[in-house]
């Protein structure tokens, strides 16, 4: 049986996952986006949890680093998680904060996550299909939700891909400049994705040291084993596409460097080509005594084939040197 309702405010939702087959047992999901004073006063009187986890909760504080806290007297335990999201083609983080005790688990956040808003969707709508309406612990609601969001990872990665293969098309179809800015986002996605699941293995690996009074132990563990293995794959995905990215940024570098170093060596034949002509116009502007063509009816026209004369053994000079 499942149950949902608008707690306090508008920003707190709670939904109850009830299996009437078992005696006393129930599962209590707090949700709270954007939280406020009045959240954070609601879950310090009812939950006796600890103001400076509560502070950090606030939906105007962002964790800079993911943290676990397992607080034995208050019986619960804090967590701090970051998730990759989109926003404008830009990968950055979004922070969801967990509170885990016996019989409930609090989520909040900004409700930026899709993918926590439909799993609690489904609880609301189809919770018995859930894994949890079977042990009804908070820590296989937890291990669920968490397999939601390792899962909303993938996507992210595809689009990683997408875009490698997209610079690559760029890259050889010889636009290189478009190439530079494009390598550029994408390095930058890569980085935010590594610096966001950094330490996710970490604190799952924590996770796997939590007790259930419903679950055994070597079971829950093994549903925890899962998301770590989750968590190995993503990084695994995510260090051989950094590596694709640094391949194309080294290849398009020697494109530009190529197409650089052709365009400087074309101009510098042109210079010297223009020097040589340069000096023999020079010279005959002089005038002086004695300068061949100077005074004949066709001397302009001698002068100006012998400088093409020379323009042109130039470049025949350069052709038979293949640097043309």
């Amino acid at each position: 049986m499942i149950k949902n309702e608008i707690k306090i405010t508008k920003n707190i939702q709670e939904v109850i996952i009830d299996n009437p087959r078992t005696l006393n047992h129930k599962i209590r999901w707090i949700n709270v986006t954007n939280a406020g004073k009045k959240e954070i006063e609601y879950l310090r009187k009812k939950y006796n949890f600890q103001l400076p986890h509560l502070h950090a909760s606030s939906a105007n504080v962002f964790a800079q680093r993911p943290t676990v806290k397992h607080c034995d007297v208050e019986g619960y335990i804090f967590a701090i998680m970051h998730f990759p999201i989109f926003v404008n083609g830009t990968i950055t983080a979004t922070e969801i904060d967990f509170f885990i005790g016996h019989g409930y688990m609090i989520t909040l956040h900004n409700g930026n996550m899709q993918a926590l808003n439909e799993f609690f969707n489904l609880c609301k709508k189809d919770g018995d299909s859930l894994l949890t309406y079977q042990f009804e612990s908070s820590t296989i609601l937890l291990y669920e939700l968490l397999e939601k969001l390792m899962h909303s990872c993938y996507p992210i990665l595809d689009q990683n891909s997408l875009a490698i293969n997209r610079v690559e098309e760029i890259i050889f179809a010889q636009e290189q400049k478009k190439a530079v800015t494009d390598i550029l986002k994408l390095r930058h996605n890569i980085t935010s994705f590594h610096k966001i699941m950094h330490s996710h293995k970490k604190i799952l690996t924590k996770f796997m040291e939590m007790k259930s009074r419903l679950v055994p132990t070597s079971q829950l563990q093994g549903y925890y084993k899962k998301l770590i293995d989750h968590s190995i794959t993503i990084w695994e995905i995510m260090e051989s596409q950094k590596e694709i990215v640094e391949v194309l940024n080294s290849t398009n570098e020697s494109l530009l460097n190529y197409r650089l170093s052709d365009i400087m060596k074309t101009l510098t034949i042109f210079s010297i080509i223009s020097f040589y002509l340069t000096l023999i116009a020079a010279t005959f502007s002089m005038r002086a005594e004695g300068m061949p063509f100077v005074d004949s009816r066709y001397g302009f026209w001698l002068i100006f084939g012998f400088m093409a004369l020379v323009g042109v053994g130039f470049i025949m000079f350069f052709k038979r040197k293949k640097w043309l």
